[in-house]
């Protein structure tokens, strides 16, 4: 189910049924014993207070440090109850016929794959219905999670969700810098802030923050962010997704000097939500995320607000990060898609610096679900012939840097030499400006297409042309008609992509 489409709340009523009607693979008179596992804190923290609070609180227990029994729904992170390098897990306390149903919450972040540590979990309480949920469809780097939990049961997809009135509809704003779109290069033999000499290459938009970081560049970046906001409301829930760490702290040093008028006196304005904020920064996700607070407003990440974090009035979705994988993207935009309509929440806007929405065009965003298993059967039911879709697994890492502090096992251990960053080269000086903002909206069948095109087009017409007569008697003569076309498609205007603003 798209993000956003109520996977908790549909969990809570199997949950209410099933509880309601005394259902257990028993047979015995009564209630089932459900177990709501996920891999972070908040996505259990949230169903428990909230959809979840309508049960008897009696018969709630969240398992961390002791495996009580007795009750009837239980709550649990991975890292509380599964094995460590020091001891057996909590999990072991229960017999694997103790849960009834077993609901596993954003089931795509590494549970089901054959040598994730959390899978052992699932198999020893094997005996139970296991119900995955999960907002992203089959793709190469979840596949081992379709192939544990088989093809789905029931989808909601995100237009259809748009469609009916759960989701809100996003205009996108792709907005481009001079160095994204022409790329930079350092003079011969420039140094480096630290006194090294930068390599003499080409550096483009996945470079940034990876392997070069221009200050310059993280300026332009944070005065459009500032400039949207004022030319709407500065007062939008916003989330700006950056690189790394080291890219919050920049960004939010250069928004804070942007807003001093605000952070003056609202030093939370602008926040980082970050693993290394810790407690701190736990502290103002919630707040972040409480549809009543009016003092959180910029919250600043890189990958703690991906996935299953619920804010409801969030407006604004940025993206100063290259975002390449479907799963990340669909769960990033998903932070958007809420409706708050009694506090004025029916649409949000996308801002992406690093062409990231292209992903919107993938066939896959939102389409139907590709299944593992392919069979033909005829008309009893028997199986003809089956084919299964043989797809290379990615080798995904435990997503275990975007969670909260106390999240984290007590014995963490030594990172391996691919999880060091790679050395960056941090360009001092030069100047940086916005070239291009592209507009899009999305027309009735879901689709973006583009509205406005801006800036760019107007600066570079003002430098080809004197006046608005000029370029008017240049265009009436057709073969000076096509040397304008000629002239803007060497500045990187597309023509027909003008001929769609309306």
């Amino acid at each position: 189910m798209a993000t956003g489409t109520g996977k908790t709340t549909v969990a809570f009523q199997i949950a209410w049924k099933l509880s309601s009607l005394e259902w257990n693979t028993s047979g015995e008179s009564r209630s089932p014993r459900i177990l709501f596992l996920a891999d972070r804190n908040i996505l259990v923290d949230d169903p428990m207070n909230k959809d979840f609070s309508t049960f008897n609180q009696e018969k709630i227990y969240k398992i961390q440090g002791e495996a009580k029994k007795g009750r009837d729904l239980y709550f649990a992170i991975y890292q509380a109850i599964g094995d460590t390098q020091y001891s057996f897990g909590l999990y072991r306390e229960y017999n694997p016929d103790y849960f009834d149903l077993i609901i596993v919450d954003e089931c795509h972040r590494g549970s089901a794959r054959d040598e994730s540590n959390w899978r052992q979990i699932l198999e020893h309480f094997e005996p139970a219905y296991q119900l995955g949920l999960t907002a992203t469809p089959l793709r190469d780097d979840n596949v081992d999670t379709y192939r544990y939990f088989g093809n789905p049961l029931y989808t909601y997809s995100l237009k259809q969700g748009i469609d009916d009135g759960f989701l809100a509809p996003y205009r996108v704003y792709r907005i481009t810098t001079r160095s994204d779109r022409q790329g930079w290069r350092p003079n011969a033999g420039e140094i480096d802030h630290y006194g090294r000499t930068i390599p003499n290459e080409v550096y483009l938009t996945p470079d940034f923050e990876q392997k070069l970081v221009r200050e310059a560049r993280t300026k332009a970046i944070a005065q459009h962010i500032t400039d949207f906001l004022r030319s709407g409301d500065r007062y939008a829930k916003t989330i700006v997704f950056c690189v790394d760490e080291e890219h919050v702290k920049a960004m939010i040093k250069e928004l804070r000097n942007l807003n001093s008028d605000i952070t003056r006196t609202n030093p939370d304005y602008i926040t980082r939500i970050t693993s290394d904020a810790r407690h701190v920064g736990k502290g103002h996700l919630y707040k972040f995320k409480d549809v009543l607070d009016e003092t959180h407003i910029i919250a600043v990440t890189y990958k703690l607000l991906t996935t299953g974090v619920d804010i409801p009035t969030c407006k604004n979705v940025v993206l100063a990060r290259v975002i390449r994988s479907m799963t990340d993207f669909k769960q990033i935009i998903g932070r958007g898609t809420r409706v708050r309509e009694e506090r004025g929440k029916r649409s949000f806007n996308i801002l992406d610096y690093t062409n990231s929405t292209v992903l919107f065009e993938d066939r896959d965003f939102d389409g139907e679900p590709a299944l593992i298993n392919e069979s033909e059967i005829d008309d009893d039911g028997q199986i003809l012939s089956e084919h299964e879709e043989e797809l290379e697994s990615a080798d995904l890492e435990e997503e275990t840097d975007d969670l909260e502090d106390d999240e984290r096992s007590g014995f963490p251990g030594l990172p391996d030499d691919d999880d060091i960053p790679p050395r960056k080269y941090y360009a001092d000086g030069g100047s940086e400006e916005i070239v291009e903002e592209k507009i899009y909206d999305l027309n009735p069948d879901n689709q973006l297409r583009l509205s406005r095109l801006i800036d760019y087009t107007r600066e570079q017409v003002r430098i080809l042309y004197r006046s608005t007569i000029e370029i008017q008697q240049h265009w009436a003569d057709p073969e000076q008609r096509s040397e304008i076309i000629d002239l803007l498609a060497d500045r990187d205007i597309d023509f027909d992509e003008l001929k769609q603003v309306k």
